[in-house]
């Protein structure tokens, strides 16, 4: 059995055939505490995260900025072993990422 391809309604497609930008969704509040790790080498952002973790209050978000491209699966790895959500990450204008975490208790 054959399936033909069918168009799809409502793509997101401009007049020009470019693809448009996604609709940002809703934002995240900003973070209560950001920890300024650029320059440092993994695993530093993490332990200055955990050492610091317990400034904030449960429910509130923290930011980590690193430039070390181990941050990336390292920091999301910690918040899932340390039952932590990790909300987000995103790329800073000037290098880096900032990692936003939200302390859960």
């Amino acid at each position: 059995m054959r399936f033909r391809s069918r168009a799809k309604t409502g793509s997101r497609d401009g007049a020009d055939g470019a693809a448009q930008p996604p609709v940002p969704g809703p934002t995240e509040p900003p973070p209560t505490l950001v920890i300024d790790a650029l320059g440092r080498k993994c695993p530093i952002p993490i332990i200055m995260l955990a050492e610091r973790l317990r400034e904030v209050p449960v429910g509130d978000v923290i930011a980590v900025l690193a430039d070390d491209v181990a941050a990336r699966t390292d920091i999301p790895a910690w918040c899932r072993m340390k039952s932590q959500d990790f909300v987000q990450e995103e790329t800073l204008p000037h290098g880096g990422w900032g990692f936003h975490i939200r302390r859960t208790y």
